[in-house]
């Protein structure tokens, strides 16, 4: 249900290219770093999203998912379980399309909210891993 492939395609397919990543920061050994990477060279714009607002990537960072000042289609979520359903429900009130959850991070409350409010999501995946199982890369 939630780690379906059909939604995870059209989450990076159809779903809007600006991506807010959340969990994203200079660190280069962190999962984020790479999976943003990764969605940039697919086309997307990724925005960090980090207590500490760092540019990462050429873009500019915000504290904050209500901070960001222009629309956002995805939200990448990379806190862990017990955070998340915080982000997913922040994710909806700003009138994001879709969120996806990371390798994972699962919250089957925050699922069955963000689905009734609309967008999309898929938990317990990776972007970058579906892009190449896709044949998108």
């Amino acid at each position: 249900m939630y780690g379906d492939r059909e939604t995870a395609r059209r989450i990076l397919t159809e779903t809007g290219d600006t991506w807010a990543v959340v969990g994203l920061s200079g660190n280069r050994g962190r999962a984020a770093y790479g999976v943003a990477a990764v969605l940039q060279r697919f086309g997307k714009r990724v925005v960090p999203v980090h207590p500490r607002a760092e540019t990462v990537h050429g873009e500019r960072g915000y504290a904050s998912l209500s901070a960001i000042p222009f629309p956002v289609d995805v939200v990448d979520v990379f806190v862990n379980s017990a955070a998340a359903g915080a982000v997913a429900d922040e994710a909806v009130a700003i009138g994001a399309r879709a969120v996806w959850f990371q390798l994972g991070v699962i919250d089957e409350d925050a699922y069955v909210r963000t689905r009734a409010a609309g967008a999309e999501m898929v938990m317990d995946l990776c972007p970058a891993i579906e892009l190449g199982a896709l044949g998108l890369r």
